[in-house]
């Protein structure tokens, strides 16, 4: 990783936006963490519980998950544990979290292998997703360059 000048963080590739994403959440463990907020999970039991995951990984993930924005932590009053919730930045991952998901449902899994579906508050499956041009067209790799720097 490289240093971006003014700032104590050392990326991957300064100037793209993917490999910064990836340095931020491109872990396996940060991104199922992100999901699992996503889904209602606010405490550290929640997280380790659902995932399965041992607790000093989990402390690591949470605390960089803190730090980079993605979460903030509250306590109640007088509580000793504090949860967390997902910020702007960390609401944001959305659409990537349903494009994994999605590209998931074409490509890692057999034709009729059991997977969990998401669905929309009436419980209908949600439309795929699709990148567009300022316009409304569709666009894919084929059809988009990227500006270097």
């Amino acid at each position: 990783m490289t240093a971006t000048p003014g700032s104590a963080r050392e990326w991957t590739d300064p100037t793209c936006p993917v490999a910064r994403t990836v340095d931020l959440v491109g872990d396996r463990w940060s991104l199922l963490i992100v999901r699992d907020a996503m889904d209602g999970a606010a405490s550290f039991t929640d997280f380790q519980q659902r995932l399965g995951i041992a607790r000093n990984i989990l402390t690591d993930r949470l605390r960089k998950l803190v730090d980079h924005g993605i979460l903030a932590t509250t306590t109640p009053p007088g509580g000793k544990r504090h949860s967390y919730e997902l910020t702007d930045a960390g609401r944001d991952l959305f659409t990537v979290v349903v494009a994994l998901r999605q590209w998931g449902e074409r490509h890692a899994f057999a034709e009729a292998e059991p997977r969990s579906t998401l669905v929309d508050r009436d419980g209908k499956p949600i439309a795929r997703l699709r990148a567009e041009s300022r316009g409304g067209h569709r666009v894919s790799a084929a059809t988009t360059r990227v500006l270097k720097v």
